[in-house]
């Protein structure tokens, strides 16, 4: 799926192999063999991908394309990485900021399960559903 959504969307953005290969340091055959399915980018190349074709990792990685248009899952996304700071600081990408309406002083909770990972979430919904319990689910 993911070769075939980098011819997709390298033709809708009208660039040849060589223009995107050249956009992200590789070769014209390393795009052909992306796009022919004969091997696939690794994380470092896939981040260079979606930078240049202006579309999420979720994007390229996970929705099919389906007569000229992408088909995403509603509500699912995948932002890319993340890196965590000396002091365990991380800086939430833009594009994540701006989906979610993360502003400068917005607070969110993180949760954590050791078997799954981490969250993070608005403490808004974390006061609402607080108080909701608080007062009977009403």
């Amino acid at each position: 799926m993911i070769g075939e959504n980098i011819q997709y969307l390298r033709k809708k953005r009208s660039l040849s192999q060589e223009s995107l290969a050249e956009k992200i340091g590789v070769s014209r055959q390393t795009i052909a063999k992306w796009e022919a399915g004969e091997s696939t980018p690794d994380l470092d190349m896939s981040s260079r991908l979606v930078q240049a074709l202006d579309v999420s990792l979720d994007t390229l990685v996970n929705e099919p394309l389906y007569d000229g248009a992408l088909n995403p899952v509603k509500g699912k996304h995948m932002f890319g990485l993340v890196t965590v700071g000396d002091k365990g600081q991380i800086v939430i990408p833009v594009q994540a900021r701006r989906v979610f309406h993360i502003s400068p002083g917005d607070q969110l909770m993180v949760l954590g399960d050791e078997g799954r990972g981490l969250a993070l979430v608005d403490a808004k919904f974390i006061l609402e559903m607080a108080e909701a319990i608080q007062h009977g689910g009403k």
